[in-house]
């Protein structure tokens, strides 16, 4: 990608940033993750009616009087994106499209002051970015799918959630970005979506995915490299699996800033805080 073409896609990336920043991650959905944990803060002596629970003893033992531990609640958010970048994914119109997603969520999760990790796969892990803050670990996470090149063409989803839920300790969001061609992942796929709030994104290109009737056409498999002729009978031919009701479809030709914002809107509508 050329130093001018990569300047404005990442201005866009910023615009696209703020409005999701706003949209997306503040504001009543934010209020979904009060509660998160814990985190302790100080300690100070015990007045009447505090909670005997949070009396740090040893400290108490040693001081000769009792006190008690505060805890702030964590306000943060952290954000783990999955990229799957297996040879169905390896079209441009769609790559563009994951790259803008992907610096979105990373900026967005920036300016609300959230962690953000990446985590890009195939058919097994080929690069792991574990949550940070700041600006230059989301420029970090762009530069890092930009310049990525897949060692394998395959896709295993489920590799990529069993590595996630081994390194995933506290509850977040999980972004799972593919095309689904995939099969044995559902398990793994419930396991995820119990601990943490787990938004499948599809990533689809409509000139792929239609093609004309009648027509006879020689496919290739882009993980597989196998080749099937086929005679079109005017029904969609580039089907993913079925991931479940919270699936999100975006193609290459939608507003994603819309498309994501009017799907949070909808889930939110439902949202039980």
């Amino acid at each position: 990608m050329q130093r001018e073409e990569l300047l404005k896609k990442i201005k866009k990336i910023e615009i696209a940033s703020s409005i999701l920043a706003r949209e997306i991650f503040s504001g009543r959905y934010r209020s979904w993750f009060k509660g998160n944990g814990l985190e302790f803060s100080d300690i100070r002596l015990y007045a009447p009616g505090d909670d005997v629970k949070k009396i740090d003893w040893k400290v108490s033992a040693r001081q000769r009087k009792t006190y008690v531990k505060e805890f702030t609640e964590e306000r943060e958010i952290c954000i783990y994106v999955l990229v799957d970048l297996s040879g169905s994914d390896a079209f441009p119109a769609k790559m563009d499209l994951i790259y803008q997603l992907v610096g979105s969520l990373a900026l967005s999760a920036h300016k609300n002051g959230d962690k953000v990790a990446l985590l890009l796969f195939t058919s097994r892990v080929e690069r792991y970015i574990p949550p940070k803050k700041g600006r230059n670990h989301a420029m970090l996470v762009l530069d890092a799918l930009l310049n990525h090149r897949p060692a394998e063409k395959g896709t295993s989803i489920r590799t990529a959630l069993e590595f996630l839920n081994s390194v995933m300790k506290k509850r977040g969001i999980v972004f799972l970005i593919s095309d689904f061609l995939d099969a044995g992942y559902e398990q793994m796929l419930s396991v995820i979506a119990a601990k943490h709030d787990l938004i499948p994104i599809k990533i689809g290109d409509k000139k792929y995915e239609k093609l004309p009737k009648g027509a006879i056409f020689t496919l290739e498999d882009a993980e597989s490299g196998r080749r099937v002729v086929m005679e079109n009978e005017g029904r969609d031919v580039y089907i993913g699996g079925d991931t479940g009701p919270r699936l999100l479809k975006i193609d290459t030709d939608d507003n994603y800033i819309v498309t994501l914002s009017n799907y949070f809107s909808r889930r939110r509508r439902g949202m039980r805080l």
